[in-house]
């Protein structure tokens, strides 16, 4: 048997935020195994947690989507696998402990804060920020989201941004036209491709709610139509509205993403100079066991 849960990330009740399948004890499962697993979950990702075999790690983390491609990144791939291990006792009884992940090719720091009686809380570093090309064919943009030139911001120019995933980050001019868009996804992978971008991040600034940007995530280079709640996408978009001066440096910069989907979910992110964390909670929804064989 191999066990696993359902969590919904940055979620304050269940049925909410987005949903992640994570698979505990996964040392023994093969590469071909896992892609298999993610497609018969079909959830937007889900995470494998293996014994790192290194000095200074404490999780090894390996994602993948329903298409079986691995994905890195700590997003909510991550942020719902701490909140598990934390659920299971598995990060101590400490109410703030310092731990350290691997995901991909990065060893990042995690910090767990644990209160009595509410559910962990996750602060998680991403990668250093990295700044790629900028795309300016509004016209052929537009078209692969379904819209027109005339409902993207002029205050920003669509750009690819990684904080350990590069993401083509697409302003609009209000919340309407974000929640208009309707993916054409041939030839949104093929303008990504071009670009450099894994997936598309939407975003207007005049989104309300208190928040600093208000989004929608879509990925077809990895076979996702739509994400409700996009970590290693919402790092990369802070880190570009703070040194724009689109909203204070020294604030946290809130982010509202799936209402489309039938999923609010609100993110949390930190920027101090190159140091990007994303933070948030959930709710365990589901336990079960797989039978493989």
């Amino acid at each position: 048997m191999t066990r696993f849960s359902l969590v919904d990330v940055f979620a304050e009740r269940p049925l909410t935020g987005n949903p992640l399948a994570v698979v505990p004890d996964a040392d023994d499962l093969t590469v071909p195994q896992m892609r298999a697993i993610a497609r018969e979950f079909n959830q937007s990702e889900t995470t494998f947690l293996l014994r790192p075999g290194e000095a200074g790690v404490d999780r090894w983390l390996r994602s993948f989507t329903p298409a079986g491609v691995e994905v890195d990144g700590a997003g909510h791939n991550a942020l719902g696998a701490w909140l598990w291990l934390a659920d299971q006792g598995l990060t101590g009884d400490q109410p703030v402990v310092t731990m350290h992940q691997r995901i991909g090719s990065e060893v990042l720091a995690v910090e767990v804060r644990q209160t009595p009686g509410e559910p962990a809380r996750i602060i998680m570093d991403q990668g250093v920020p990295h700044f790629g090309e900028k795309f300016t064919d509004d016209e052929r943009l537009a078209a692969a989201l379904g819209l027109e030139p005339s409902h993207l911001s002029r205050e920003a120019t669509a750009q690819v941004v990684s904080t350990g995933a590069a993401h083509l980050l697409v302003p609009f001019a209000t919340r309407e036209a974000v929640d208009a868009a309707e993916a054409d996804s041939r030839a949104l992978a093929a303008l990504l491709a071009e670009a450099g971008g894994e997936g598309c991040y939407l975003y207007t600034t005049a989104g309300g709610d208190g928040a600093a940007a208000y989004t929608r995530f879509f990925n077809p280079t990895v076979g996702i139509a739509e994400d409700p709640a996009t970590g290693t996408a919402a790092g990369p978009l802070a880190v570009a509205l703070v040194r724009s001066g689109r909203v204070p440096a020294d604030a946290p910069v809130l982010i509202e993403q799936g209402h489309r989907l039938g999923h609010p979910s609100r993110i949390r992110i930190d920027v101090t100079g190159d140091r990007v964390r994303i933070s948030g909670s959930g709710v365990i929804t589901a336990h079960g066991e797989l039978r493989l064989a």
